[in-house]
């Protein structure tokens, strides 16, 4: 693939659209203290990063021996210390095919560095039963545009599409933006769109950090936005950084990806269905008996599934009977 490089440039904006409050205080980032390690560290998918640092918070995800989830963020320092003892120099890995990945090789190096894969994606491989995609909350990606924008704040699948292969008659001015490589949210909307990484064409700038809305700078910029990050982002709280910049979620195919307003603002579960989604927690199958890894993960009533106060504070959606579930399984 064949990309354009583009500086990034922050865009700040003050408190405004939908009544959404701005960030005020840093946003906390790995487990603090660092030498926290608890009992399931996890890492990867950055759409999903700050739902689990509240989930590793929540009173509710713990057990006799205190909290259990330690979730370290898409990015940061190159390296993370994962556990008290033989886990020194983990790379981290920055999105959900990296977290994959990085499962996959600490257990063929038998580390058990890492116990989880935060993943905004489903499975990519299926030759092996290796892993289990254990769906956890619902999310949707739509485009985002400024508020200047040249271009529409309705699109059709197909005049996405024809954008992303630089081949648009009707917008020929369009310069899409697409997350970094190893991204879930990557994957997912080019498959979303009907098209693959050889149908993207050389107007794409495919390396900006995803769901990270200042990396727009111009009127002709647009880009995949996971809904539920846009809405975290906008409520001001106190560990999710604003990275809206002015951004702004469009509609696809004629439909809405929020409903209400203000602090009432939610995912449309009714979104454009091909453009809607499940995220998991990526766990070895073999753990699946593990009595931590059980009662976090798995099932309707597991610590996660049950905590869908804090599942739906991040923006996410909830998956009722099917959050849990443990037939999903895959190589990667």
């Amino acid at each position: 693939m064949n990309v354009k490089s583009y500086a990034k440039v922050g865009a700040v904006f003050g408190a405004a659209a939908l009544g959404l409050g701005i960030l005020t205080s840093p946003a906390v980032a790995d487990p603090t203290p660092l030498t926290d390690y608890r009992q399931l560290a996890g890492v990867g998918s950055d759409t999903t990063q700050y739902v689990l640092n509240g989930l590793s918070e929540s009173s509710t995800v713990t057990n006799a021996s205190g909290k259990i989830i330690a979730s370290w963020n898409a990015t940061g320092t190159s390296t993370i210390k994962t556990k008290a003892t033989g886990c020194d120099t983990v790379a981290r890995p920055d999105g959900s095919s990296a977290g994959i990945n990085a499962l996959n090789a600490d257990l063929a190096a038998g580390t058990h560095c890492i116990d989880f894969a935060r993943s905004s994606r489903g499975p990519a491989d299926t030759s092996t039963s290796d892993l289990t995609f254990i769906p956890f909350a619902k999310d949707g990606v739509t485009y985002a545009t400024d508020l200047g924008s040249t271009l529409p704040t309705n699109l059709t699948t197909a005049q996405l599409a024809a954008i992303y292969e630089c081949n648009s008659t009707e917008f020929p001015n369009a310069q899409p933006l697409l997350p970094q490589s190893g991204s879930g949210t990557r994957s997912f909307w080019l498959k979303a769109l009907g098209i693959t990484e050889a149908d993207l064409g050389s107007c794409v700038n495919g390396t900006i950090q995803e769901h990270n809305g200042e990396a727009i700078v111009n009127a002709n910029q647009l880009m995949p936005y996971s809904i539920a990050q846009w809405i975290a982002q906008g409520k001001g709280l106190s560990d999710v950084p604003n990275r809206r910049g002015e951004s702004r979620l469009r509609n696809i195919n004629s439909t809405a990806p929020t409903t209400g307003s203000g602090t009432a603002i939610a995912l449309n579960t009714a979104f454009t269905p091909n453009f809607l989604r499940n995220v998991f927690n990526v766990v070895p199958t073999a753990n699946l008996t593990n009595s931590v890894v059980a009662e976090t993960f798995v099932g309707s009533t597991s610590k996660v599934c049950s905590d869908t106060t804090t599942i739906t504070k991040y923006g996410f959606g909830t998956l009722g009977s099917t959050c849990g579930d443990t037939s999903t399984k895959a190589e990667s």
